[in-house]
C-alpha cells in the first residue's frame, strides 16, 4: 500500500534551481517538483502539453502564443501551457512547483543548454513507482 507523498517534504530534500526530480508516476506521466529562480529558456515542447502548479512563491510563464503573453501564478495557481507553445517561466525569487508531463520529457525541449536537466527519480520512493 502506497503512503501519501508529501510535497513539502520533498521539496526540502533538494537545493538546487531548475532540476525537476520526480516524486511519482501516473500511466505514462511524471509527477515531478522543482524549485525555480530567476529566469529560464525560451524552449517549447512540441509533442506535449506542460502543467505547472506553483507550491510556494510567484511564477509569470511568458508565452509566445498569437497574443505574446504572461500569465502570473502564486501560490494554488494552475496553468497548462498548450503543445508547441513557446514559453519562458520567470520566477520572481525563489519558487517550488509541481510539474506534470510524459515521462522523459526534457525541461528545456529541443533548445538545450546549460539549464537542460539530468533525469532524476532520486525523490521517488519504492512505493511510489508503480504506477
Amino acid at each position: 500500500m502506497r503512503e501519501p507523498i508529501d510535497l513539502a517534504e520533498r521539496l526540502a530534500r533538494f537545493s538546487e534551481h531548475w532540476s525537476p526530480k520526480v516524486v511519482a508516476r501516473l500511466n505514462d506521466y511524471e509527477i515531478k517538483v522543482v524549485k525555480l529562480d530567476g529566469e529560464f529558456v525560451w524552449h517549447d515542447h512540441a509533442e506535449t502539453d506542460e502543467l505547472f502548479l506553483v507550491i510556494e512563491g510567484t511564477l509569470t510563464i511568458r508565452l509566445r502564443d498569437p497574443d505574446e503573453r504572461a500569465v502570473t501564478l502564486g501560490p494554488g495557481g494552475l496553468h497548462v501551457v498548450p503543445r508547441g507553445v513557446e514559453h519562458c517561466p520567470v520566477a520572481e525569487g525563489e519558487v517550488s512547483a509541481m510539474l506534470i508531463e510524459p515521462a522523459g520529457t526534457v525541461n528545456t525541449g529541443e533548445a538545450g543548454g546549460e539549464l537542460t536537466a539530468t533525469p532524476d527519480d532520486s525523490l521517488l520512493d519504492p512505493s511510489d513507482a508503480d504506477g
